[in-house]
């Protein structure tokens, strides 16, 4: 059974971090990039980060640079995405996805295979 789960959500001051895992199991890790999304209520769903098989590749959407930083580590099949300096804009449910691609794109969500449950992020202002 293929399974992405992520945790580590939950209730931060702005200026705080949050650090998110995706832990997938059921398919081969090791052949899969790993994006996270988040959407937030009335808004599009949107991609945050991702991370290419055997961290081939990483990117980032353009409001988390410097702030975010997505890795993996592949011996627990699990990424990680380290939020620092966190906003109210970043309120959201997070979601992380997994596409067989060294080069995964944050701008095309349907081309991911399998998506894990949400974990929720607030940060109050």
């Amino acid at each position: 059974e293929v399974q992405l789960v992520a945790s580590g959500g939950g209730l931060v001051q702005a200026g705080g971090s949050l650090r998110l895992s995706c832990t997938a199991s059921g398919f081969s890790f090791d052949d899969y990039g790993i994006g996270w999304f988040r959407q937030a209520p009335g808004k599009e769903r949107e991609g945050v980060s991702c991370i290419g098989s055997r961290g081939a590749s990483t990117d980032y959407a353009d409001s988390v640079k410097g702030r975010f930083t997505i890795s993996s580590d592949n011996a627990k099949n699990t990424v990680y995405l380290q939020m620092n300096s966190l906003k109210p804009e970043d309120t959201a449910v997070y979601y992380c996805a997994a596409d067989r691609t060294a080069y995964p794109r944050l701008n095309n969500p349907w081309g991911y295979e399998y998506w894990g449950q949400g974990t929720q992020v607030t940060v109050s202002s």
